[in-house]
């Protein structure tokens, strides 16, 4: 997988945490993805306005409390869970994230592992969300046919050195409206990174195995690098 300067994790895990958050606590149902929604209703926010909104609204709570989100990092996580999750089309993220292994896991395994990855994400970085600012993110406005079911939403964000990253939201229209399915860094789709990684430790270790260590708090990495070393 990519990896990113350590320095700039703050940045690069709210768009992570905006796909991966949305799996975690979503339905790990067994039916198949719904078909595209019908042209959206103009009271219907758009693509740019889903990701504005959801940003907007943890930057302002993050702002009013950062002292207290300072001295407490695990309140980051009710933070994501009340303005990022209603952004997701969890189904299709979770699928995309474990490949075939979705077909063959058991909704308990399903449920396991998106929750395990997630929260292996915020125990891992969750605390560097609270150093995140208004100043670093920058959202573009997407125009959208009103017939599309698909649309990238492009954003930057500022590092600390002052270059900026290009992250693109991949949105899919549901009957709920615009949510996230995917997020590009620099070109690069974390759910494509995360399927391929994860197929590999489950191979080797077997998907209860690398839920497992998930719940023991270790880095997605960290596994993938273990695995690399035994298949030496």
């Amino acid at each position: 997988m990519t990896s990113f300067p350590r320095r700039s994790i703050a940045a690069v895990l709210t768009a992570i945490v905006f796909v991966c958050g949305g799996i975690a606590y979503g339905q790990a149902s067994t039916a198949a993805a719904p078909a595209p929604a019908p042209a959206q209703s103009q009271s219907l926010p758009g693509p740019s306005e889903v990701v504005k909104g959801a940003a907007e609204g943890m930057l302002k709570e993050l702002d009013a409390n950062r002292a207290a989100y300072k001295k407490d990092p695990a309140k980051i996580s009710a933070l994501v869970d009340k303005y990022l999750l209603p952004s997701f089309d969890v189904e299709t993220s979770a699928r995309a994230v474990l490949g075939l292994h979705w077909r063959s896991a058991t909704p308990e395994q399903r449920k396991r592992f998106v929750d395990a990855f997630y929260h292996s994400l915020l125990t891992n970085y969750g605390a560097a969300l609270v150093d995140f600012t208004a100043d670093k993110l920058k959202i573009y406005p997407t125009n959208v046919d009103p017939s599309a079911d698909r649309a990238t939403v492009r954003t930057e964000i500022k590092r600390d050195s002052g270059d900026r990253v290009p992250v693109n939201y991949v949105m899919r229209k549901t009957p709920q409206g615009w949510k996230a399915v995917d997020v590009q860094i620099e070109g690069i789709s974390y759910v494509k990174n995360y399927h391929n990684d994860f197929g590999a430790q489950i191979d080797q270790q077997g998907l209860d195995g690398v839920i497992s260590r998930l719940e023991k708090g270790e880095k997605p990495s960290d596994i993938n690098k273990t695995v690399e070393k035994t298949s030496k």
